[in-house]
Order: structure tokens, then C-alpha cells, then sequence
């Protein structure tokens, strides 16, 4: 039978909507197929995404050079992304990494300021008085030290980027189908997409692109190999005047001695309700999933009261010029390659890839990651020799 289209991406998250406009600029015969975020989370019977949020961290300073190249590239697009859709969803407020002072048993800061000065992203560089003065909002450990980046990083709005991508997509001529895939094989040389609306996709090639819900069983002949955990996210509600109050905190991430406090932190952020709120991550166990129906049911909780519990003895300790505030939870989840690095390669098809695993970094990075996705399908490999790693696709056995 003939293809229906020369490429299909499935799922229309971070990565498989930027790997579609990516696609989509290049070539015609593309579609993405994924649904819409679900009204009725609590009820949802579907799949979920975890960009159904206002705001994630984007950055470039990260200890891992190839994460910060990642990040640089798709943050040096953000302009261009929010120009030809028409859409905002970047919010320049600077990043604040911060962390125990070089020179001790901890070596976070000193990698994030090799990874940063290899790129050459601008930094600066700050003690305990410097973070007192620069940010009287937190209040840090005793020798601590931190990396503020002040041009090129803050957050962004994981929802509206995501529309931005799949309008973009469109635009280039993709098109794009809202259903939920549950199947992907080979067939007599074509790469076939069942969806659970009972309608049947052909193509030359698939790139399968599902996040967290790569692990499920039947999606492909053998799943992904790749962790899957929940992580529970805390908001606190601010008022329109502590909101403006701290109209120059950064985005924030934290990280102890231990590790056991780690957290990020993201600013005053409006959300659709038209309420701001400062919101939290960081969780104090992990929690893993291993099929697809755990994953679902997690992500129509509102998360665990343990881990509540812990972001707001944080929150309180980090940020002490807030009252008590009202506050809320929500379920979100990470996936982990064997790699530490996305997975970007074929399946033991040459007509099926995967693009997947981001490792809690991902969001701000996605615009590069679906781009080297994109030039996968249509080179047959990455190209690119600007990464250390090879993006490598692992398997069940």
C-alpha cells in the first residue's frame, strides 16, 4: 500500500512538535499525531503530557557541556519561534544557580562555570554578601556561592511553546491529526501508525516521540529502555503586590552539600486562572513507574503529600519574607535514558526512531533536540559534530 505521508511524528509534546516544524520547513508529507491537553484532568482515561504548565527553567549554565549546548542552540531560536507564530512564551528574567562554595567536596558550581566559560555565556560570579545584596529575597546557606546568568535564561511557558510549534508546523504545511497512537510497526517496508480512535497511518518513516509514555508496552515491538519517575510540584499563590514585589527574582536552582534540599524555583508567574504563583520541584525520593497504566493514574492525582510536605519546609526556609501562603500541588514526571542524554536514534527498523527520555532538563532544550530528530529522519543519522554524546537509542531485551 502507498504511504500516506513521508514522515509521522508521534506525540505532540516539546520535542515531537519542534521535531514536526523542524520537519515540516524541510519537506512536505509530514504529520504529528497526539492529542490535546485533556480538559477533566482528574477524570482523563487518556495519556498525559507534562508541558501542561506555565512555566519551566531555561537556561544555559549546566555542568554537562553537551545539556548546555542544547539549551544555548534552542534558546538562541526562541526569538524566531515567538516572532513567526505570534505567540510569547519566553520570559528573559535571568537563571541563579547556586550551590556550596568551590573549593570543598562539592564541585557542582566549579562545572557549571567550565561548562558555561566553554560556551562562552556570560556569568556572574557571586559570594554570600553578593547574593545577599543582588537577591534579598532568599536567603541562602552560610558559604554558599552562585552562578547568575543574566541574558538568555529565565522560564518559559512549556504550554504556549508547544502551541507555538505545532501552529509553526502547520503553517509549513504538516498536518496535524489530535489522537492517541498505540501501536507502531513495520509493514511491508512502510512504518505503520494505529491509533486508539481505530484509524491506521502509513509512512516512510516514524519517529516516535511520547515522553514518558515511550515505555509503553505495545507501543513498540520492543519498548524503550528508560526510567520513568513522578515528581509532585508545589504552588504557592502570591498577591498582585508580592508578585510585583519580587518582580526581579530569577528563576532558581538550588543545590545542598547533601543534595537531600535540592530544589528549583521558578518566579512569580501568572497562570490562566489570572492568579500568580511561585512554583517548586524537587523531590525527596524518587518515585518510578514501570507501566503505562501506573503512569496514567499518577498523572490524575495531584501528587504526594510527602514530597509537599518537604517543598514547603524549603520554600519557607528560602524565601522568608512571604507570609504563609495558600498552596497546591500537581503531578508531573521525568524520564532517564541509560545515557543521561535524550535518545535519538533508530528501533531495529531503519523506517522507525525514537526521540525521547529528557532526562528533567529537557523543556528548555527541546527546540534542539526535535531539530536533531528532524535531521535524523531525513539524513538517516545526526550529522551534527558539535556533541560529545551520540544521542544513542537503547531497548528492552
Amino acid at each position: 500500500m502507498a504511504a500516506d505521508f513521508k514522515f509521522i511524528v508521534v506525540g505532540r509534546g516539546m520535542m515531537g512538535a519542534a521535531a514536526a516544524r523542524h520537519l515540516a520547513r524541510q519537506t512536505d508529507g509530514v504529520a504529528v499525531i497526539g492529542p490535546d491537553e485533556p480538559e477533566d484532568r482528574a477524570n482523563h482515561q487518556g495519556v498525559f503530557g507534562s508541558h501542561y504548565d506555565e512555566g519551566r527553567i531555561t537556561r544555559t549554565i549546566d555542568r554537562d557541556t553537551d545539556w548546555a549546548r542544547l539549551a544555548n542552540r534552542s534558546i538562541n531560536r526562541y526569538a524566531e519561534i515567538e516572532r513567526d507564530s505570534g505567540i510569547q512564551f519566553y520570559t528573559p528574567v535571568g537563571c541563579l544557580v547556586t550551590g556550596p562554595k568551590r573549593g570543598g567536596d562539592n564541585g557542582y558550581v566549579g562545572s557549571v562555570l567550565d561548562a558555561a566559560h566553554n560556551l562562552g555565556v556570560q556569568t556572574d560570579v557571586l559570594d554570600d554578601a553578593g547574593l545577599k545584596t543582588r537577591f534579598p529575597f532568599f536567603s541562602f546557606a552560610s558559604s554558599s556561592e552562585g552562578v547568575f546568568e543574566p541574558h538568555g535564561a529565565g522560564h518559559i511557558s512549556p504550554r504556549r511553546l508547544v502551541k507555538a510549534q505545532s501552529l509553526l508546523a502547520e503553517k509549513a504545511g504538516a498536518r496535524v491529526i489530535k489522537q492517541t497512537v498505540v501501536s507502531i510497526r513495520d509493514d511491508h517496508g512502510l512504518a505503520v501508525v494505529t491509533t486508539a480512535e481505530g484509524e491506521t497511518w502509513r509512512a516512510e518513516k516514524v519517529l516516535m516521540a511520547a515522553g514518558g509514555f515511550s515505555i509503553a508496552e505495545n507501543l513498540l515491538p520492543r519498548p524503550v529502555e528508560m526510567k520513568v519517575y513522578g515528581r509532585t510540584v508545589t504552588f504557592f499563590e502570591v498577591s498582585e503586590a508580592e508578585a510585583a514585589a519580587f518582580s526581579g527574582m530569577p528563576s532558581l536552582i538550588s543545590v545542598t552539600a547533601d543534595d537531600a534540599d535540592s530544589i528549583y524555583m521558578l518566579p512569580p508567574i501568572r497562570y490562566p486562572d489570572g492568579k500568580h504563583y511561585i512554583k517548586i520541584g524537587g523531590d525527596p525520593d524518587d518515585l518510578q513507574f514501570t507501566s503505562e497504566a501506573e503512569l496514567r493514574a499518577w498523572f490524575r492525582t495531584a501528587g504526594r503529600e510527602k514530597a509537599r510536605d518537604h517543598l514547603v519546609r524549603i520554600f519557607h526556609a528560602l524565601v522568608p519574607g512571604i507570609e504563609r501562603p495558600a498552596s497546591f500541588t500537581n503531578s508531573c514526571a521525568v524520564s532517564f535514558s541509560p545515557t543521561g542524554y535524550p535518545m535519538i536514534g533508530y528501533s531495529s527498523s531503519p523506517r522507525v526512531a525514537v526521540l525521547t527520555g529528557g532526562c528533567g532538563t529537557a523543556a528548555k532544550s527541546s527546540d534542539e533536540i526535535g531539530r536533531l530528530g528532524a535531521e535524523l529522519l531525513l539524513s538517516g543519522r545526526i550529522k551534527d559534530e558539535g556533541y560529545d554524546t551520540d544521542f544513542s537509542a537503547h531497548f528492552r531485551r
